[in-house]
This record gives structure tokens, C-alpha cells and sequence, in this order.
């Protein structure tokens, strides 16, 4: 099974479009994907995806959906259980041992979350922890990020995707003066 996992849309779905359809065909095992993780803010963007997509998404509410009490999903798979959350209450701005003890008490063999907006991808007590990053507002210096997830009888892989990497840079570089830049340094001669 591949799921795209993504967070942090925040309201902004074209790169989430873009890179579903790259990263489609450039599955680990070949194959499609064939549902879509979101781990929240903004989790209305997940039934907006699905639409557009006609795929399944499976999501998680954000501090940003106005969610403030513990709020996690365990999505069920022949191959083992994902837990699902956008992971403020679990507080990863400072790590992921709540996530490792939340996903051991529910038999997770991976833990998909955001709230960081940096993406990781590391195996903490046997588990899978994956933060897809955000594509919208990234806070690694890229052009955003998100990940696929694979599941197999043989085990958990995938790994992260930056937008620059699959797509090319879209990020335009800012202007460094213009014609009204040299009127003014012109008129400064004077």
C-alpha cells in the first residue's frame, strides 16, 4: 500500500496536486498510490483534496482547525496500524517520545504527524516516526516537502520528497531594483 502523507496546507492545495501526480507513477514498488494521509492544518483541505483527486484522504486536526484536546486517528492496514495526528498536543516541537509511546500503546508500526513544518523521517523504537513537512509553508529553506509512505508484507519504507527536487525550483528570486531603483539612484547625481 503507498499513501502520499502530507500537512500544513494550510488553505494551499496546487503543489499537494503537482506532486500527486508526479509522485504517482514514482512509487517505491511501482505501484499507484493508493490513499492520501493529512496530518491537519487545515484538515476542511483534506475533503477539497479527495474531491479534486477522487481519492480517499485520512486525516487529522490541527491546532490551526481549532482542535486543543488529543486528537489521533489509527488507520488499520493489512500490513500494520498508522497512527495519524497533526501532533502539537504530543508536543513535537521538542521531540517524539509522546508519538513513540502513543504508537507502541496502539500497536503502530508507523506514526504520521506535522506541525513542525520540517520534515522527518526516522525509526524511533521500531516504529516509523514521518513528518511529510508542509509544501505551503515550509520551514527548512526548500520549496516545501511531503512523503510517501509504503507498506508491504515485507515491511515499512518510503521517504521524503522536496517540490524543487520533483518539479523543479518555482520559487522566484526577488526583484534587486528596477528601473524606478536607477530613476532615483540617477536623480541622486544631481
Amino acid at each position: 500500500m503507498n499513501f502520499l502523507v502530507i500537512s500544513d496546507t494550510h488553505g494551499h492545495l496546487e503543489k499537494v496536486y503537482d506532486m500527486y501526480e508526479r509522485l504517482n507513477d514514482m512509487t517505491p514498488d511501482g505501484k499507484k498510490i493508493d490513499e492520501i494521509i493529512h496530518c491537519g492544518d487545515f484538515s476542511r483541505d483534506a475533503q477539497s483534496i479527495g474531491d479534486y483527486l477522487g481519492i480517499s484522504v485520512t486525516f487529522a486536526e490541527g491546532n490551526c482547525d481549532g482542535c486543543s484536546s488529543r486528537n489521533f486517528k489509527v488507520k488499520k492496514t493489512p500490513y500494520g496500524n498508522i497512527l495519524i495526528t497533526h501532533g502539537h498536543m504530543e508536543r513535537v516541537d521538542y521531540g517524539t517520545d509522546i508519538l513513540s509511546y502513543l504508537a507502541m500503546e496502539n500497536n503502530c508500526i508507523a506514526v504520521c504527524f506535522g506541525h513542525t513544518h520540517v520534515p522527518l523521517f526516522k525509526i524511533e523504537s521500531g516504529i516509523l516516526m514521518l513528518n511529510p513537512g508542509s509544501l505551503t509553508y515550509p520551514r527548512d529553506n526548500t520549496d516545501g516537502s511531503c512523503a510517501v509512505l509504503n507498506l508491504t508484507d515485507k515491511g515499512v519504507d518510503g521517504g521524503i520528497f522536496y517540490y524543487h527536487h520533483i518539479l523543479g525550483s518555482c520559487r522566484k528570486k526577488k526583484s534587486q531594483g528596477g528601473l524606478l531603483r536607477s530613476m532615483i539612484n540617477y536623480s541622486d547625481r544631481f
